[in-house]
């Protein structure tokens, strides 16, 4: 059954392709960003009358309340919340990394995350609706460069099982989505590189947005008395690395 969802990042990769998917299906669809005008041609594409657009910084406490506020009538009544907003900055291992960068990193994918969701609660308790939250597989398998942005993600996995014991009994449920490779700006906004993009891309036949989209469609429509803790997915091409060893000279 279609209701409403608020998807956040959804301005381009996964946010923009789940905004298509739900929308196929009869659901009206609210999408945050920081690019309005990428928000804007989402709305131009799919119909105002589908979706709602609000532009603003994850990081921006007052921005969501202020967006949120605002929301017309025939969007205010949320069903499910797809907390999509999220990036890797930066592959340097700790020791030479950019602490501003990992700051980015914690307040967007962290405190940006458990801030909208909380404002957002009682909605979702009224509406015994949904929290769909997208996590990693560097939240379960780390790797060299990966230091924070794998913590931001182990925490987004952690935060999802602890979010459903504390709505146990409010009908309200709560899956982490936790992708491998999946082809989206997310490598050239973590190296500002298109040439690095496309090289770790090359000939691996990863995920598309599109993928995950579908994903998160079918965790949605699932009947309401059935709750998937988390999915952990990755290309076929892409399996688990081995362990680094160290040598002596």
């Amino acid at each position: 059954m279609a209701g409403t969802a608020l998807i956040t990042g959804a301005t381009a990769g996964i946010g923009a392709a789940a905004a298509r998917r739900f929308t196929a299906a009869g659901w009206k669809v609210i999408v945050t960003g920081r690019r309005a005008e990428r928000l804007d041609a989402l709305v131009a594409e799919l119909g105002a009358d589908k979706v709602h657009a609000i532009s603003f910084d994850m990081r921006d406490e007052a921005a969501i309340d202020a967006a949120l506020a605002a929301l017309p009538a025939d969007f205010a009544q949320i069903d499910l919340l797809i907390n999509n907003a999220g990036l890797a900055l930066g592959t340097a291992p700790a020791q030479w990394a950019d602490l501003d960068q990992w700051r980015q990193m914690i307040n967007t994918n962290i405190t940006g995350l458990v801030t909208i969701t909380q404002k957002l609660l009682p909605r979702l308790i009224e509406r015994k609706g949904a929290i769909i939250n997208l996590s990693s597989v560097a939240a379960t398998y780390p790797y060299a460069g990966g230091n924070v942005y794998g913590g931001t993600k182990a925490f987004v996995s952690q935060f999802s099982l602890g979010l459903r014991s504390d709505l146990h009994g409010t009908g309200v449920r709560v899956t982490s989505i936790e992708p491998g490779m999946v082809e989206t700006e997310f490598t050239l906004v973590r190296t500002g590189s298109q040439t690095a993009s496309d090289a770790l891309y090359h000939a691996a036949n990863p995920m598309t947005a599109e993928d995950i989209a579908e994903t998160l469609f079918w965790v949605a429509t699932q009947p309401a008395h059935l709750n998937l803790n988390r999915i952990e997915l990755m290309p076929v091409s892409q399996s688990f690395a081995g362990f680094q060893v160290a040598r002596e000279a």
